[in-house]
C-alpha cells in the first residue's frame, strides 16, 4: 500500500487506473453475485475517480500551455463513458448484450486512462513541483470522499460538479445504502 502522505496526484491516479484495469479483468470471468459486486465496484470507482479529475485535475491542466485542448478531449471521452456506464447500470450484468457493451466501455475507459497518462500527467509534472502534486493528491482524496457514486452524464465541468455534485452524491449514497441493506 502506498504511503498516502507522500503519494502525489499522478501516482494516485495511476494507481486508480491500475485498479480499474484489474476490475475489468476480473469482470471478464466473474459470474453471478461476484460479477454484480465487481461491476458495482467498477461503477463506484469510475464515478468518484472521474469526478475528482473533473474538479481538481482538469481545471489545473486547463490553465497550462496546450492544456485547454487536452482537457476538452478528456471531457468528451468522460461524457461518452458515463453515458455507456449508465446504460450498463440500467441493464445489469445479467442482461443480454451487457458483455458487448462492457467490452466497448473497457476499450473507451482504458484509452481514456492512456490519454491522461501520456498527455495530461506530463503537463502536470512539468508545471508543478512535488509539494504541489502531493497537495493535489490530498484534494483529489477529499473530492472522492464526497463525490457521487454513480455516473451522471452532463456533469463534467468543475463548476457543475461543485454545484450539483453534493446533492447528487447524497442521493447516490442513500441509494447505495438502501441497496446494501436489502442485499442487492
Amino acid at each position: 500500500m502506498p504511503d498516502n502522505e507522500n503519494e502525489d496526484v499522478i501516482a494516485l491516479l495511476h494507481r486508480q487506473h491500475d485498479e480499474i484495469r484489474l476490475l475489468f479483468t476480473e469482470l471478464e470471468t466473474a459470474e453471478g453475485e461476484q460479477r454484480r459486486d465487481l461491476f458495482r465496484d467498477l461503477v463506484r470507482l469510475l464515478a468518484v475517480h472521474e469526478t475528482a479529475e473533473e474538479e481538481v485535475v482538469h481545471p489545473e491542466v486547463r490553465g497550462l500551455p496546450d492544456g485547454e485542448h487536452v482537457v476538452e478531449a478528456r471531457i468528451g471521452e468522460e461524457h461518452r463513458a458515463k453515458r455507456l456506464l449508465v446504460t450498463l447500470t440500467e441493464m445489469g450484468p445479467e442482461a443480454e448484450g451487457f458483455d458487448t457493451l462492457l467490452v466497448q466501455l473497457r476499450e473507451d475507459v482504458l484509452a481514456h486512462a492512456e490519454h491522461e497518462e501520456k498527455e495530461e500527467f506530463p503537463l502536470l509534472r512539468a508545471a508543478h513541483g512535488p509539494e504541489r502534486l502531493r497537495a493535489m493528491a490530498a484534494t483529489v482524496r477529499v473530492a472522492e470522499a464526497i463525490a457521487p457514486t454513480r455516473p451522471h452524464p452532463g456533469v463534467e465541468s468543475a463548476t457543475a460538479n461543485l454545484l450539483l455534485g453534493p446533492p447528487i452524491a447524497i442521493m447516490d449514497r442513500a441509494r447505495d445504502a438502501i441497496r446494501d441493506a436489502l442485499g442487492r
